[in-house]
């Protein structure tokens, strides 16, 4: 007779906890396959295996830790056995009751046995009521993870309080599990969306959310606010495919915060053009008093009443919505205001052909492609063998809304012209001729000729875009061959002596004559380099869905694929003068199949040299490497990040001191500096870290002399210093001055040094060759803060004034100056 057989001439009634004892020998002797064997065996023989198994799990513990356990094996195979064996499950009273015993383990249990259990004790079936009963209780005894995770399993989700159920989750940082709890139904999504935004109306206390949870373990206080919950909702609304219009509060909160950055980069940092401008805030505002309100208030900021007056009439502001003031200006407006705007525009464009790189070809070889004869003329030129094509994309800026951003121009450029195609109107077109997959196809030969070299600069996020737009075309990118990502070319760029990047440029192209306004960064910076000039990206956040496109549009987006052609071409002449290999071509399409990424980039101050040591000093000749320490003679503090290392080393016998997750990196700071520690941590939090409460304030112009002087002393000294760097100045002490003293953290302001020469006390170096170019022309800064014990050089950045400009409506000045802000 079989002995997997379940039959009852069988012997019955064998003790489940006998069997356990067997099977728990087995176990330890990693017997798998025989343990196996004989719980089929054992479950044959039980009377009651359902029964059995909860007594087994009742009466072991090992089954509550997560990961494979003795109870996890007999449970499923269990599981197996019954399949085998459809007259084992039973029903009706005796069943109710093993549920009943079931429910009360399932909060205990680990999340891989959870599935075998319902399926096994068909809890299912179970009386919907005392189900929810039993999550309630266990919600009710602040279980709120394991009452979810239970409503999950048993899908009670639609009887249930969808903010009742999700506060507490969300208080513990437990966002992901809230999506699981709403995600197969549609209208607890929209519950719990409306629900967040109600949170995030600024009107809306949170506190009286938070009140109630005060006591609740892992709480998390700072997981829980607007920021946070804004977030939230926007990755829920792209995730659930929700209408927006459904929150309006973070919506509008969003928008206002889009609003605050058009103006910084109009009237603070300048570097959009009016149109540009005053089309994304009528697409930003539209309709909506409530931003149209906040339009006015920081117009009258920025413009004054007259300012305020003509921009309103520009972004249709109703003349209800705008103060007397305003309102008064408004009438007075007349003709002359546009003469001026005119001859101030005309003078504007003449100052760009100066400053900035310039299309070397006629505006008649810009082609503007809207339909698909004039886009097959185009491919016959650029699918060519031997071609090579500069590619770029442009989409409109989300500013952080739901959803990717959609490519609304593709740009492709060869030696002789550019051509521009307007991807949504001829994929529509090749939709409506039934021909939808026309267009993919020809980008899709583009990308996968190796015979076709293609240059781009960051291409993995152009083309992440173009999938967005296309779905057919979500693979192009593991099929491209021939692609040379000029954005890793720009990262293999090396570092001059002086610190600056090199860049093939002629004296008379000097940063100096140029006059460079605001530091340039990626592609701009890039073609500053190589070709001597930046690019204009006054357009780079144009409204590019909009049609017709402006003309200065579309030379932004021919300028931006066709400088790829001559930065490619100048690095293929002569390579060698950027520090690049001799065979630039080969090495590059070599490397295109790895993805570039672009990293964090370093503090400007601190730019990694050629062998990646922080550039700190004058290079000093190599000495023998310092003997071997001990362990317990290496004294280090872990940041939180590396909490686990710092336990390692601790059983090595290091002298290892553990951040807490709640503290800031700056504790470790303080530490190192106080106990003499090596810092250790994950990522760049410590790069921008001075371990030191001294600072000499050092003017503007001495400041430059100080740099001035660095760079003649390179000039001079280069023979002895090996390598390729000039890090900075050292002085004599005798020449040193002696700065004023400060609670760490603080600037202290110190006497100025008179004279030719300047430095720190005890030969520190001033690290003045970390200065970019152009900082020094910037008519705001009148000082500059060095470190005494490290040497690194601080002053006031843009980032400052990028933060007033955003909270102006929670800062008021002190003082006249507005160079000290407070809270009100």
């Amino acid at each position: 007779m079989n002995q997997d057989s379940y039959s009852s001439d069988q012997p019955t009634g064998q003790d489940p906890l006998l069997l356990l004892k067997t099977l728990q020998l087995l176990w330890t002797k990693h017997e798998l396959g025989k343990l196996k064997e004989e719980i089929r065996r054992g479950f044959a023989r039980l009377e009651d295996p359902l029964a059995g198994l909860l007594a087994m799990l009742e009466s072991s513990s090992d089954w509550k830790g997560k990961g494979h356990s003795l109870g996890y094996c007999i449970t499923t195979e269990l599981q197996l056995w019954i399949k085998e064996h459809p007259a084992v499950p039973q029903s009706g009273t005796k069943l109710k009751k093993l549920q009943a015993r079931v429910l009360g383990m399932l909060s205990q249990c680990p999340a891989n046995l959870l599935d075998p259990l319902i399926s096994i004790y068909q809890l299912h079936t179970a009386d919907r009521n005392y189900l929810l009963e039993h999550v309630s209780h266990l919600y009710l005894q602040g279980n709120y993870k394991e009452a979810a995770i239970l409503s999950i399993k048993l899908k009670l989700q639609p009887d249930q309080d969808v903010e009742k159920m999700c506060t507490p989750l969300l208080l513990q940082d437990k966002a992901n599990l809230v999506e699981d709890y709403v995600g197969d139904y549609p209208e607890l999504q929209r519950k719990l969306l409306q629900t967040l935004d109600m949170w995030c109306d600024p009107s809306f206390n949170i506190r009286d959310i938070t009140r109630p949870y005060q006591g609740l373990s892992r709480y998390k206080p700072e997981k829980f606010n607007r920021r946070v919950l804004s977030k939230l909702v926007f990755r829920l609304l792209e995730r659930f495919n929700v209408d927006p219009a459904l929150c309006p509060n973070v919506i509008n909160q969003r928008h206002l915060r889009t609003l605050n950055y058009l103006f910084y980069k109009r009237f603070v940092e300048k570097t959009m053009t009016e149109e540009n401008w005053a089309d994304h805030i009528q697409s930003t505002v539209g309709e909506n008093r409530w931003l149209q309100g906040h339009l006015v208030q920081s117009l009258l900021r920025h413009c004054g009443a007259r300012g305020a007056a003509r921009w309103a009439r520009r972004c249709r502001v109703p003349p209800e919505m705008l103060p007397r003031a305003v309102a008064e200006e408004l009438q007075k407006l007349h003709i002359q205001d546009r003469v001026e705007e005119v001859t101030k525009a005309d003078n504007y464009e003449d100052s760009k052909k100066k400053d900035y790189y310039q299309l070397p070809i006629a505006r008649e070889k810009i082609h503007f492609l809207q339909t698909w004869e004039e886009t097959l003329q185009c491919w016959e030129k650029v699918l060519q063998p031997g071609q090579v094509v500069g590619v770029d994309m442009e989409w409109k800026p989300s500013f952080g809304m739901v959803g990717k951003p959609r490519v609304a121009l593709l740009q492709l450029a060869l030696k002789d012209e550019v051509f521009l195609l307007d991807l949504p109107r001829l994929l529509e077109q090749a939709e409506a001729e039934g021909e939808k997959e026309k267009l993919p196809h020809f980008i899709q030969m583009l990308y996968s000729d190796a015979a076709i070299t293609k240059l781009g600069y960051g291409m993995s996020g152009d083309l992440s875009s173009l999938a967005a737009t296309c779905s057919a075309l979500k693979d192009t990118e593991k099929q491209m061959q021939g692609v040379v990502d000029l954005l890793a070319v720009d990262k293999q760029l090396q570092w001059r002596k002086d610190g600056r990047k090199v860049d093939g440029l002629s004296p008379e192209h000097s940063h100096e004559e140029r006059g460079v306004r605001q530091a340039e960064k990626g592609l701009s910076l890039l073609v500053q380099h190589v070709l001597g000039k930046p690019l204009d990206k006054t357009e780079q956040l144009s409204n590019w869905e909009k049609r017709p496109l402006r003309e200065e549009q579309i030379l932004y987006a021919a300028s931006d694929a066709y400088c790829l052609l001559e930065i490619y071409e100048r690095l293929c002449k002569d390579p060698e003068s950027f520090g690049l290999g001799s065979d630039l071509t080969e090495s590059l399409v070599e490397k295109q199949s790895k993805k570039p990424r672009a990293k964090k980039q370093l503090n400007k101050q601190e730019a990694p040299s050629p062998s990646g040591q922080e550039c700190q000093g004058p290079r000093m000749e190599p000495s023998c490497p310092p003997a071997p320490i001990s362990p317990r003679e290496f004294s280090v503090v872990c940041d939180n990040m590396l909490q686990g290392l710092g336990r390692y080393l601790r059983c090595l016998g290091v002298d290892v001191q553990l951040l807490d997750n709640e503290d800031d990196h700056r504790k470790a700071a303080e530490i190192a500096r106080q106990e003499g520690r090596v810092i250790l941590t994950s990522g760049l939090p410590y790069q921008t870290v001075c371990n030191c409460n001294k600072y000499l304030k050092v003017s503007r112009e001495r400041m430059r002399q100080l740099v001035e002087g660095s760079t003649r002393a390179s000039g001079e000294h280069s023979a002895g210093c090996p390598g390729s760097q000039s890090c900075g100045v050292t002085v004599p002490a005798c020449a040193t001055a002696q700065p004023g003293c400060a609670p760490h953290g603080e600037r202290a302001e110190g006497a100025e040094q008179s004279g030719a020469a300047a430095g720190l006390a005890g030969d520190t170096v001033l690290q003045v060759a970390a200065i970019p170019p152009g900082v020094l022309d910037r008519a705001e800064l009148t000082d500059f803060f060095c470190c005494t014990r490290c040497g690194k050089v601080f002053w006031e950045g843009s980032h400052f004034g990028r933060v007033v400009s955003q909270f102006q409506d929670v800062l008021v000045a002190s003082g006249d100056t507005q160079s000290v802000y407070e809270l009100s």
